[in-house]
């Protein structure tokens, strides 16, 4: 690990019963204690709340996306501006993806309608075309023609200056055949040789890279990239690819590729957030998740809950309520009288399902809070029962599912 004087990743704990594990990753704006959840402030900010309310629900690390900050305001600008962490005022660490997600959302769709069975949508596609040089595309601001590169997107989370950065790549979606799949995961891992060469031209100690693993839904395509990415001085693993058809056999997959992959580099699970899978992705040995859907699902009226709201109301399954819901119009508990957040400790649902419903931006910002505190909360819980041998018990307090 030479290559990365500044960054460390430390096994501290391997449980007996799985594979999970305790970690450390140290960055030089900070160390993060896995696994970890990584909240996405995709455009140089979390919806709804600042970096310091972040801080204070008890973040580790947040994403930002080099698409996004390519087009608006441009690499060049923070970098004039001092970076990322300076640009948005957060001192932690903080991790870059390299754009190759929204070739794959431009052209075909996201992971998560993939996994929900959506197959189609509205969105206007803006990719023009994949060669093997670059990614073509139009920009969603003003029409006009881009083209990433693997050196591009290198160059670009150069001048953002995060922690940790990405390779570029394609993520190809279930519905293409196996032909295409394989094509394009080989011409991923040049992209990925060529995001290493341009990455070690400019590396000055601040940044440390991580690989990604493509190859579908099929198993000797993902041995064959995992082979590949093992074989590379990455400092980090990151799970990407098409996932599968539904949530088994995501399950499935991301098993498979933990068994394939070198355990001594931390590992990612790209674009996963839904607590069931956190708890099957820990117990496999998955160090670090970022999914929007917690911060998303705050803009939407939603907010996590513990088992214990379902087991109440004999639900399976579920994971958060919707205040716009005319039940809790007169609802005077919190959110989840378990919660020790600010949102939990001050308001009632009936006041936040009033504020849902009259519009009032400030719903945002406090169902944010509860659902990044929730997910921070949830992190911690599961490092504890990993060192504790505890962790089916404790996903139970968080989960009411039903039995297999």
């Amino acid at each position: 690990m030479s290559s990365y004087p500044n960054f460390k990743f430390d096994i501290i704990f391997k449980a007996s019963s799985h594979r999970g594990r305790i970690g450390q990753i140290t960055t030089p704006h900070g160390t993060i204690a896995t696994p970890a959840f990584i909240f996405c402030a995709t455009k140089a900010a979390i919806k709804g709340v600042s970096p310091s309310e972040m801080h204070a629900q008890g973040t580790q690390i947040i994403l930002s996306n080099t698409y996004h900050l390519m087009l608006q305001p441009g690499g060049e600008a923070i970098e004039k501006m001092g970076g990322l962490h300076k640009f948005m005022g957060w001192n932690g660490p903080m991790l870059t993806d390299s754009g190759g997600y929204q070739i794959f959302s431009l052209g075909h769709g996201s992971v998560a309608e993939e996994i929900k069975g959506r197959r189609g949508t509205s969105k206007r596609r803006t990719l023009k075309r994949i060669t093997e040089e670059a990614a073509e595309f139009q920009s969603y601001i003003d029409g006009r023609t881009h083209i990433l590169t693997p050196e591009k997107s290198m160059q670009v989370q150069h001048q953002l200056g995060a922690d940790l950065v990405v390779v570029l790549d394609e993520c190809t979606p279930f519905h293409v055949e196996k032909s295409y799949t394989q094509k394009s995961m080989e011409m991923s891992h040049r992209w990925a040789v060529r995001s290493l060469n341009e990455f070690d031209r400019s590396n000055d100690g601040r940044q440390a890279i991580y690989g990604i693993v493509q190859g579908g839904v099929y198993p000797d395509l993902r041995q064959d990239s995992c082979d590949f990415v093992n074989s590379q001085p990455f400092f980090g693993h990151a799970v990407g690819g098409c996932l599968g058809k539904d949530k088994i056999q995501m399950k499935e997959i991301v098993d498979l590729t933990l068994e394939l992959l070198d355990p001594h580099r931390p590992i990612h699970l790209l674009g996963i957030g839904n607590v069931n899978d956190i708890f099957n992705g820990v117990q496999v040995g998955i160090d670090t998740f970022d999914c929007v859907h917690p911060t998303r699902l705050a803009r939407h009226g939603g907010a996590l809950v513990k088992a214990h709201h379902w087991q109440d109301l004999g639900i399976k399954g579920k994971e958060h309520i919707n205040l716009r819901n005319q039940s809790f119009q007169t609802d005077s508990r919190p959110i989840d009288e378990t919660c020790e957040c600010s949102t939990c400790q001050t308001y009632s649902r009936s006041y936040l399902h009033h504020l849902l419903k009259a519009g009032e931006i400030l719903v945002i910002n406090l169902l944010t809070v509860h659902n990044v505190f929730y997910m921070n909360a949830l992190m911690s819980a599961i490092r504890k029962a990993i060192l504790e041998n505890s962790l089916t018990q404790e996903r139970k307090k968080w989960l009411h599912e039903a039995e297999n």
